[in-house]
């Protein structure tokens, strides 16, 4: 979800001038509540905020119409509350959203097949090559809004640029429910006084570095030392950023773009300081991003831990693993492990267990021993039972009976390995 609440929004016009550009950035308008109110009409026009009704959770996403009040993504869904209190809160439906999704990226697959999706609301389209059967490429993003609007329901906004950075950019600038387009020998102008947080690649570690040295817009990029960015932000993402603020991104769109990572967290209806009922969690979300893992073929290089306090302090930690794998206990032995490396022992809000540094399953073959074979022939077991039977049938000894009001091991939905 992005942050803006859609004031001070900037579109083109429909005789925009396009020149130099190929590639579109297509961005769902606050998305899952708009596939919220697609499916109840009757929450049209309210303030919506998608997250876990208990206060405890965080929001996934939010209305425009909350957003103006201040509510974000990851924040707390009390403190949004707070801030919004005639919201509607409305839990989330994922599965609906993939579906939606595959029709919006079908829609986009109509045009071109020059497709990278980013996420379930949001992808790059190269359309050069479709230029003669469809038209420019301002031409062809009106189009694409037009279709997803009369076939999918839902409102999307496009940004029209030269690059992938651009034509992002473009698209924030657009939303709600607009189109930008940035022609090629515009490109410099547009990025001169865009804030530096709105770069692609900086998070708000490198924004405040930069702006504590008086960088706060591109131009300012364009116009620091590169020693000063070194010092600021590390070499290799000032040289990225110096790149993008002189408008080069030599980036093509990757129809092949993977998943880079595969995770599971879980918010707990009380703070946990119970040890052993968190390494037991931590080995639960592991055996589901495991069997994620494996039903997309996929192992994993590195396991990432994310604990958050009572106090809302969040630590991430990872490990890269001697060997890829796909196995649940592998990667909970390795999660556990990072977990006891935390010193803090204040109460527990939230943890979460990610795969990352993905790659196809077996691209490394298997040594003369195979220490996992045991579990790998379990697992495999398990995915088979829950294809028969379901993921409610199938769970560890140690998850059976812990509704002790501590985590959403009690949760039907959050049982075994599903």
């Amino acid at each position: 979800m992005g942050h803006g609440d859609g004031r001070g929004r900037i579109v083109s016009s429909v005789d925009a001038d396009d020149t130099g550009t190929r590639i579109l950035h297509v961005d769902m308008d606050a998305f899952y509540a708009a596939v919220e109110v697609l499916d109840d009409p009757g929450l049209r026009g309210l303030p919506l905020i998608i997250g876990a009704p208990d206060g405890r959770s965080v929001v996934s996403s939010a209305s425009y119409e909350a957003r103006r009040y201040g509510v974000r993504a990851a924040m707390p869904v009390s403190q949004a509350l707070r801030l919004c209190p005639t919201a509607r809160v409305v839990p989330p439906h994922f599965h609906r959203y993939q579906e939606v999704s595959k029709q919006v990226m079908a829609i986009f697959e109509s045009f071109t097949p020059l497709v990278e999706p980013l996420s379930v609301d949001e992808a790059f389209l190269d359309v050069q090559g479709v230029r003669r059967l469809w038209g420019s490429p301002s031409r062809i993003a009106e189009l694409i809004r037009e279709r997803v609007l009369d076939e999918v329901g839902i409102t999307c906004s496009v940004g029209v640029a030269a690059t992938k950075h651009v034509a992002k950019m473009a698209s924030t600038i657009a939303k709600p429910d607009g189109m930008l387009v940035v022609s090629g020998p515009d490109t410099l102008g547009f990025l001169a006084p865009r804030p530096v947080r709105s770069m692609w690649g900086v998070g708000p570690k490198a924004a405040e570095a930069l702006e504590a040295r008086g960088i706060r817009t591109v131009q300012d990029v364009r116009d620091a030392p590169r020693e000063m960015l070194d010092r600021a932000v590390g070499v290799a993402l000032s040289g990225r950023l110096t790149q993008l603020a002189m408008g080069e991104d030599p980036r093509a769109v990757d129809t092949e773009r993977v998943e880079k990572s595969i995770g599971h967290e879980e918010t707990f209806d009380t703070d946990v300081r119970d040890r052993e009922f968190l390494r037991a969690e931590l080995l639960r979300l592991a055996d589901r991003v495991a069997a994620r893992l494996r039903r997309a073929d996929w192992e994993t290089a590195t396991v990432a831990i994310k604990i958050r306090f009572d106090d809302f302090r969040t630590l991430s930690r990872s490990v890269t693993l001697s060997e890829p794998t796909a196995v649940g206990q592998r990667i909970g032995e390795a999660a556990q492990n990072l977990f006891e490396q935390i010193e803090r022992r204040d109460p527990i809000r939230l943890v979460g267990v990610r795969a990352e540094n993905l790659r196809p399953a077996g691209g490394g073959g298997l040594g003369l021993w195979d220490d996992d074979e045991g579990w790998r022939k379990v697992e495999g077991a398990v995915d088979e039972a829950v294809a028969r039977f379901g993921s409610a049938t199938i769970s560890r000894a140690r998850h059976i009976g812990r509704a002790d009001g501590r985590g959403a091991a009690q949760h039907p939905k959050a049982r075994g390995l599903d």
